[in-house]
């Protein structure tokens, strides 16, 4: 039977001893096996049933040269075979189905795919996190902290951090998925809990992910509005089309209608993709002249009537290419009674 040694780190989380060092891949993939709850009767077992999707594409990922820099978490459960440890070093014997995979059983089957059509990747390392003898409940613990407690960033946010190219089609629908999930789970958000995702329960949402996607992905692009007016990251981009809709309903709240269904304009397809037509061509270079994103500038810039919001009533009849130009009007009123007359010009 082979051992191994390597060089540890020690560390408690909920009062569970935790050692963690690098292992080569060929080497995890012999020790580790996946227990299923409600499927495998052993204790310990957590794990859901695999995903080949999934599995297909991790696999795919290893095979062009990537890995991954996240531990695997195992809970060693042979009792005949113990792993020791003295003076920083780990000694662990290699037998076969000797510890449970708690987390990154998709990425060690994608791992175990792809060594059969590249040898070479069973001799990389990858991290492991390893507990010993844990009880279901401890394994289930950790489990449900992982997939479960922890929020994912969002995925347009790695174009940031990394500065990875801005023309991929992926970042733009990813980016106008990140701001869509702004508006619908921020508090403070006018769209809190409006925003239709498929195969949600009939009757909510008011509005369709897919027209809050299609009518931001135009302007997020490396020539969009939001990149002309050096609005680039995430952050930004979603507070300015926060700032700027919380600004319309401040108007809208004042008579009580931003929540009624009926008679405002803004949630309804046309409402929201023309409203948005209008910050990208107008309202975005005209913040950025002045230098302010704020709910403040927003409001000053709309100046919207009390007594000539306009409602649903005046677009439902019309076409959509129709209705949205026409919202893009109503919000511009105020921008073209703010201009000069022509006599005031200096030529």
């Amino acid at each position: 039977m082979a051992r191994v040694k390597r060089k540890f780190i020690e560390a408690k989380f909920m009062g569970i001893p935790v050692y963690t060092f690098c292992l080569p891949v060929k080497h995890v993939s012999h020790i580790a096996y996946v227990a299923v709850r409600g499927k495998d009767d052993v204790e310990g077992a957590v794990q859901r049933v695999l995903s080949q999707r999934r599995i297909s594409s991790i696999k795919d990922f290893i095979l062009n040269g990537n890995q991954f820099f996240n531990t695997f978490i195992l809970n060693w459960t042979d009792e005949q075979q113990r792993p020791s440890h003295k003076e920083g070093e780990i000694t662990l014997p290699i037998v076969p189905a000797a510890a449970q995979l708690i987390d990154g059983q998709h990425r060690l089957e994608g791992l175990r795919i792809a060594m059969e059509e590249n040898n070479s990747i069973g001799d990389q390392d990858v991290l492991v996190s390893l507990c010993i003898g844990l009880t279901t409940g401890q394994a289930a613990k950790i489990f449900l902290n992982i997939n479960s407690e922890q929020k994912p960033v969002p995925k347009s946010l790695i174009y940031d951090l990394y500065g990875e190219v801005d023309d991929s089609g992926d970042h733009v629908i990813n980016r106008a998925r990140d701001i869509a999930g702004e508006l619908n789970q921020n508090p403070d958000s006018p769209y809190y809990s409006a925003i239709k995702y498929p195969g949600a329960p009939r009757g909510a949402g008011v509005l369709d992910l897919s027209t809050v996607v299609s009518a931001l992905k135009p302007h997020l692009t490396a020539e969009g509005a939001f990149a002309q007016n050096n609005l680039q990251s995430l952050n930004y981009q979603k507070q300015a089309v926060l700032n700027y809709f919380s600004a319309i309903r401040f108007y809208y709240e004042k008579d009580g209608l931003w929540t009624n269904r009926s008679k405002n304009p803004f949630l309804k397809s046309a409402g929201f993709s023309g409203a948005v037509d209008y910050l990208a061509s107008t309202l975005l270079s005209k913040c950025a002249d002045l230098k302010s994103f704020s709910i403040p500038t927003f409001k000053n810039l709309l100046q919207l009537d009390a007594d000539e919001l306009l409602t649903h009533e005046e677009i439902k009849h019309l076409d959509g290419k129709t209705a949205r130009k026409k919202i893009a009007e109503y919000l511009n009123r105020q921008q073209q009674s703010a201009l000069p007359s022509q006599d005031e010009y200096e030529f």
